[in-house]
């Protein structure tokens, strides 16, 4: 397969899209930005619209699917998701334009889907969305894996975990800048249960507690602007892991997701 090119185009709860292309083929990750930016990005790096062969949505919340319906149709693109989240993008007010039913694809979960190059498979993220999906891509020899808007690091969660190369993870909030924050308690609790979001510390316990030789890459996605930090979600991770005797930039490439600027080209191996 090549070299595989990974760029984030946002990621946070002002919109997530991420690209993964090996040159001739591509895919987009969620269409949470605007049509309009995802094209002048894609100029800017030098990608051709056409190569970009299909979305996959990980589940129906507005800043993941809000653009999904131009996107799918000024670009003649098939929209990859479950029942359960078509049905729930269809719902979402917030999508003015829905994706026609002749690019509406359904996946089922645990059961592998190609597009091109690229084998995927979807499996379940508890959060409190219609169904969330993260996806599991093959890339020739290696894996790249995204996972966001986490509640929980459940058992399957850290299972993908075990079997990624490359990693996109949740670190949404720093507990104590949620606790002592200005959100109402309600919103605090949603965002602290097992379907809301994870924190900087549950992320770093899930990766030192399933981290192994083969993770080369781990970007942290979806940090919330009022309660987390880049800065502080790195150093978060790198000081719980090196507390394992896991370095950052040694034993692997610890990189943080801009929320509103693209972030990358990173240039994976297959």
């Amino acid at each position: 397969m090549g070299q595989i090119k990974f760029i984030s185009f946002g990621s946070g709860s002002s919109g997530n899209c991420y690209y993964l292309g090996n040159g001739h083929d591509a895919i987009l990750i969620d269409a949470g930005i605007g049509i309009r930016r995802i094209k002048r990005y894609l100029k800017e790096y030098g990608i051709k619209n056409d190569e970009i062969r299909g979305v996959i949505i990980t589940h129906d919340h507005a800043d993941h699917v809000k653009a999904v319906g131009y996107v799918s149709q000024e670009m003649n693109l098939p929209v990859y998701s479950t029942g359960p989240i078509h049905l729930g993008m269809n719902n979402n007010v917030h999508t003015m334009k829905k994706v026609d039913a002749c690019n509406q694809i359904n996946i089922v979960q645990g059961e592998p889907f190609q597009i091109a190059d690229f084998r995927i498979t979807a499996f379940p993220i508890p959060h409190d969305s219609t169904e969330n999906m993260g996806y599991y891509i093959e890339l020739g020899e290696k894996s790249f894996c995204i996972m966001t808007d986490v509640g929980m690091p459940t058992e399957t969660v850290q299972e993908y975990i075990r079997k990624s190369n490359y990693l996109v993870i949740e670190a949404n909030y720093d507990v104590e800048m949620l606790r002592t924050g200005k959100y109402p308690q309600i919103l605090k609790d949603r965002i602290a249960s097992g379907t809301g979001h994870m924190s900087n510390h549950q992320t770093a316990e899930a990766l030192a507690q399933n981290f192994h030789e083969g993770i080369s890459n781990v970007w942290l996605c979806h940090l919330s602007e009022e309660n987390n930090h880049p800065e502080l979600a790195r150093k978060t991770i790198e000081f719980h892991l090196r507390s394992f005797g896991i370095i950052a930039g040694k034993d692997f490439q610890l990189d943080v997701l801009r929320r509103l600027l693209p972030t990358g080209p990173f240039f994976l191996e297959a």
